[in-house]
């Protein structure tokens, strides 16, 4: 039986994976070179692998293998086939491949493997580059982001520790003032 999640659930969970992503430790560029790895790596068309191959080259770059891990997300099933189109675009475009496939050259074996095989060169050239463009990307942009969202969380506990302090000290208050009604009422 299917039951159907709340959007309160959904929030739940998002909140509690960036809680958890906000609480890693180590400095803004460690976490920033592990995430820039995976996202680096979630680009290939290495299903299965993907994972593997982020937290390797995390720990080559000696970046966070579990933000490596995560960054490797960026590819999941509905975004796999947009994103190597658009890679075997960029690839075919750089090197300036035209390629066609019509029933004779799947017909005939030979042309099947050379058309094969310039698919799986662009493919993975395009790969490269957009990889490397977006890993270059997501470290520049995730160091500051990193650095923002930890201090916004360091105010906002702040925040939530002083609101705490004055009401429990208002509320001392209150009871002072109350023992010392009734001591004057005796």
């Amino acid at each position: 039986m299917y039951v159907k999640k709340s959007r309160w659930h959904w929030i739940r969970q998002v909140r509690s994976f960036s809680w958890r992503i906000l609480h890693v430790r180590g400095t803004p560029q460690y976490i920033a070179r592990g995430l820039a790895a995976g996202v680096f790596a979630g680009l290939f068309p290495l299903f299965g692998l993907q994972t593997i191959v982020g937290v390797a080259l995390a720990t080559l770059l000696k970046g966070h293998k579990l933000m490596a891990a995560a960054g490797t997300w960026i590819s999941n099933p509905l975004t796999y086939v947009p994103i190597l189109l658009f890679n075997f675009q960029i690839g075919r475009w750089l090197l300036n491949f035209d390629l066609t496939f019509t029933t004779e050259a799947i017909a005939d074996w030979q042309t099947f493997v050379e058309v094969g095989t310039e698919f799986i060169v662009a493919l993975f050239t395009g790969c490269f580059v957009v990889g490397l463009l977006c890993a270059i990307a997501c470290y520049f942009v995730s160091i500051p982001l990193i650095r923002y969202l930890r201090r916004y969380t360091i105010n906002q506990q702040l925040r939530k520790k002083i609101r705490h302090e004055q009401l429990s000290f208002g509320a001392k208050r209150l009871s002072l003032k109350k023992t010392n009604q009734k001591h004057v009422d005796k």
